[in-house]
């Protein structure tokens, strides 16, 4: 995790964790009360387990790159960097294939959370699957043994324009993505019949290999660290038009929210999502609303600062970590009102902080990186789950 710059984040008011909170109830009162108690011990284990940014300088020149690539990759292999957003090259290649495609099941553990939210993952709040062109893929409906078949056709998510031909389905068939990349909704049964499930979209991935020199169809990219040495890499990547940046990624995030601030205007653009990033996060917004004693979490209001960012992006960004988990797509900084008083505060961030850890220790395979970042512009927390734990203050 890295600093964010000015385009990135909105400058918000802080207020003392003191201050008294209006509009909340005596029972949420002694909530938030709790919570600043256990917020204060998460803040201190984070403080401790913070480390001291070391970050790479730009070569000069093709010799000097050279140089310094041979010196990084000595530092790397003999030494574990202090930066919690840089891995040793082990890593990389441990995890080369995981990160942009990884996908989430439908699998909420809780009975109540699977029955009454469509989504995938363990909230229950995942709303898209990611998947290569012509990918056979779990089907988002489950037709009940003996129950027949249907017709299913996938239908684009910007307009519902028909995007492929109908295919059948029945009971526990898998389905067949469509072969080109986009946004896309499933259309069940024929004619005035039809029915589009609006709630859950499937984004078609444009292949990695699809990249050429640093872009994808114009829009610039750039390269990731250790590319040609066959280092860690994207899958691939969703294409996002200005028609399909409000289809929604999750209960709380947008597929917009994802698309890098670098002021390049054209359309499509192209953006890098892990579903089990978006999971990480909702479940997160799920503890905070325990936490507050809010029965419905889309009441907890959210916003996604910086979701992923393009390795050309990220280069510029001051003190960003060469290899920051932001071009992976499965980094995000949030800020969640987590009081309720309408502001993202300094108190905040601590609950969030308490929520993440929460969270890691209750699913595991989640577990990732927790940055909290308190200043005087604003207040916000990195979240990601590259896989391992790490912990810093900013």
């Amino acid at each position: 995790m890295s600093g964010v710059s000015i385009d990135e984040t909105e400058p918000m008011s802080e207020t003392p964790a003191s201050e008294p909170t209006a509009g909340l109830t005596m029972f949420e009162l002694a909530r938030l009360e709790e919570a600043r108690r256990r917020a204060a011990e998460v803040e201190a284990q984070v403080r401790a387990s913070a480390t001291v940014a070391t970050r790479a300088r730009k070569p000069r020149n093709w010799l000097s790159a050279v140089a310094f690539m041979a010196a990084l990759g000595a530092v790397l292999t003999f030494f574990r960097p202090s930066d919690p957003d840089v891995a040793t090259l082990e890593e990389i290649a441990a995890v080369r294939e995981a990160g942009a495609g990884a996908d989430v099941a439908r699998d909420a553990t809780d009975a109540a959370v699977a029955a009454s939210r469509p989504g995938y993952g363990r909230s229950g709040d995942v709303l898209v699957r990611v998947a290569m062109p012509s990918q056979l893929i779990e089907s988002p409906v489950a037709l009940p043994a003996g129950s027949g078949t249907l017709r299913y056709q996938w239908v684009r998510a910007a307009d519902s324009s028909e995007a492929d031909v109908p295919r059948t389905l029945a009971p526990g068939m898998s389905v067949l993505a469509p072969a080109r990349p986009g946004v896309y909704r499933l259309a069940v049964g024929e004619g005035a019949s039809r029915q589009v499930l609006d709630d859950l979209s499937l984004a078609v991935l444009v292949p990695f290999a699809q990249k050429f020199g640093g872009t994808v169809n114009g829009y610039r990219l750039g390269s990731w660290p250790f590319e040609r040495l066959g280092g860690e890499r994207p899958l691939g990547f969703v294409e996002v038009t200005a028609r399909t940046a409000d289809v929604s990624l999750s209960r709380h995030v947008r597929l917009g929210d994802f698309v890098t601030h670098d002021q390049q205007a054209q359309w499509p653009r192209y953006v890098v999502v892990s579903p089990r990033l978006l999971d990480k996060v909702e479940l997160v917004v799920d503890e905070i609303a325990k936490l507050r004693g809010v029965g419905d979490p889309s009441r907890i209001r959210v916003r996604i600062n910086s979701g992923f960012r393009t390795p050309l992006h990220n280069s510029g960004v001051e003190g960003s970590a060469l290899n920051s988990r932001h071009q992976y797509g499965d980094a995000a900084d949030v800020a969640i009102d987590a009081d309720g008083d309408g502001r993202f505060t300094s108190f905040d961030s601590r609950v969030v902080g308490l929520a993440v850890e929460m969270i890691e220790k209750r699913h595991p395979e989640l577990v990732g990186g927790l940055g909290v970042y308190v200043n005087a512009r604003s207040s916000y927390v990195h979240i990601d789950a590259r896989g391992r734990r790490a912990r810093w203050w900013g």
